[in-house]
């Protein structure tokens, strides 16, 4: 498996991946896939970050994705803070639990360490991602602007943090 960039090339088979790995999780009679139409916007947005959207390639055949996408701390008193959303992930469902999703992680955290970021942000299973080094936002004193993603918020802080506190806020395609 080779981790890369993903590419213009890579678009519909990006996809594809979000539309097998999520199709189970769309509600009854529902017309598209969230995270294929999330994906699409992020990649339209100013958010987007085309180095931290990176796929899974076996034999080159596109089997995992994942982005990592602008996001905003704002501690209390002060300015706005850029850091990063992660999502979303997803995989072939031919391909789970074979180590595809947790190498795309790595990568892109590993990506984002690279390049100076400060902080990840996501809202996810409670307990897959704290194996990547993910905890409870409230935890470390950091809260999505949404109320009801608390329960499941997390970040990760990179080494160019310098113990950033206040409310997470995502690129305006998760709103939407």
């Amino acid at each position: 498996m080779l981790i890369r960039r993903g590419t213009p090339a890579d678009h519909a088979a990006i996809a594809d991946v979000h539309r097998d790995a999520f199709a189970d999780l769309q509600p009854p009679g529902a017309e598209s896939v969230g995270e294929v139409d999330l994906v699409a916007a992020l990649r339209d947005s100013d958010a987007w970050l085309p180095e931290l959207a990176l796929v899974a390639d076996v034999d080159g055949r596109v089997v995992g994705h994942i982005c990592l996408t602008r996001a905003q701390l704002t501690p209390v008193d002060a300015d706005s803070v850029p850091v990063l959303a992660l999502g979303p992930v997803g995989v072939l469902s031919g391909e789970q639990r074979g180590g595809v999703g947790s190498a795309l992680i790595h990568a892109a955290l590993g990506g984002a360490d690279a390049l100076g970021e400060r902080l990840v942000g996501l809202v996810g299973h409670d307990e897959y991602y704290p194996r990547f080094g993910f905890r409870r936002g409230a935890s470390v004193g950091i809260e999505p602007d949404v109320a009801d993603w608390a329960a499941h918020f997390q970040v990760r802080r990179l080494d160019a943090d310098t113990g950033l506190l206040g409310v997470f806020r995502y690129a305006p395609p998760f709103y939407a």
